[in-house]
């Protein structure tokens, strides 16, 4: 039986009203591939090296490349390319990469500077699909607890239909597998554009901030 953590927590309005707020500011605009300038990439070139300039171009010829295909498709088959792809970046902690305890990078920081951790890869996978003609209603960024890692985690989960049993994608595993089939994590809560589920009613508030945070760089990116 799939556990009640994965086929949906219980709504808290008031974190919900806050998160769908934050959540929608450039909501389908920000963060896409195909949307990186030059100018962008020429700054990302000069802070993370030159090898950023090849990474970024291959990410964004990625995309465009997969755009027809991901209508024609099956979307599953879709989501263990971009899962497969985003893992390729190495994973290295916030406070060695970014100097702070906790910074969600956009997709083309992450591609950028060829690092991240777990947030910065669901992230990116996110709004990766999103691009490629997922439903975001499909996808939810979803916190959980390791129970191998013995320490939070976050993976991207996609569900076909909402009851579903949804498929996880994980930085730390290259196959996607069903949520009832990964008894190693239990979630906490779950997010999109739209709204946020938490698990057990507790609001995450400081997460608000975090979303907040990541949208005004992707703003910025997006007006570079």
């Amino acid at each position: 039986m799939l556990p009640t953590s994965w086929r949906g927590s219980r709504r808290y309005a008031f974190a919900s009203v806050l998160l769908a707020t934050a959540l929608a500011v450039w909501a389908g605009q920000l963060g896409f591939s195909t949307s990186v300038s030059a100018v962008l990439i020429d700054q990302y070139a000069s802070r993370f090296g030159q090898d950023a300039r090849e990474r970024l171009l291959g990410w964004r010829a990625f995309v465009k490349g997969h755009g027809t295909e991901a209508q024609v498709a099956r979307e599953t088959a879709m989501l263990a390319i971009v899962n497969r792809y985003f893992n390729r970046a190495r994973f290295v902690s916030d406070i060695e990469h970014w100097g702070v305890d906790d910074y969600w990078a956009t997709p083309a920081e992450l591609i950028a500077s060829d690092g991240g951790d777990c947030e910065d890869y669901a992230i990116a996978k996110y709004f990766a699909l999103k691009e490629l003609g997922i439903p975001r209603a499909r996808l939810r960024i979803t916190y959980v607890r390791s129970l191998l890692l013995k320490q939070a985690h976050m993976v991207l989960a996609y569900y076909p239909t909402p009851q579903a049993d949804p498929l996880i994608l994980d930085n730390l595993d290259d196959q996607i597998r069903p949520g009832s089939q990964r008894l190693d994590l239990v979630a906490v809560y779950s997010f999109n554009d739209e709204d946020a589920l938490i698990a057990g009613g507790r609001p995450a508030f400081r997460q608000v901030r975090r979303w907040r945070d990541l949208t005004d760089r992707l703003e910025r990116e997006a007006r570079t």
